[in-house]
């Protein structure tokens, strides 16, 4: 069986740019309810955790171990903590229980 790859790719280019384009086109107006415009701005932290909380357990073997680090970075979050102090939090404790473990 022969593939074509520029079939799958110009499929691929039409989708991805339909998906962009399309809400541009329809919503031509800027959007007055409050809680549509609410919703629409929570929507890139969400689709972010959902994407990289699941990974975050698949980085490391032990469990344990990704378990503390989401704990130590939860904790660093809402302590205040900048984005770098976050991740170096959460990487420490990751690094420091593989130590023992």
């Amino acid at each position: 069986m022969q593939h074509n790859y520029w079939i799958y790719l110009l499929i691929m280019f039409g989708v991805t740019y339909l998906t962009r384009v399309l809400p541009l086109l329809i919503f031509k107006e800027k959007i007055h309810n409050r809680f549509v415009r609410s919703f629409l701005a929570y929507i890139p932290y969400a689709v972010l955790a959902a994407m990289t909380f699941p990974a975050v357990f698949f980085a490391v073997d032990c469990v344990p171990a990704a378990a503390a680090g989401v704990a130590a970075a939860v904790f660093a979050a809402l302590a205040g903590g900048s984005l770098f102090t976050v991740a170096i939090s959460a990487s420490a404790v990751v690094y420091m229980i593989l130590l023992i473990f």
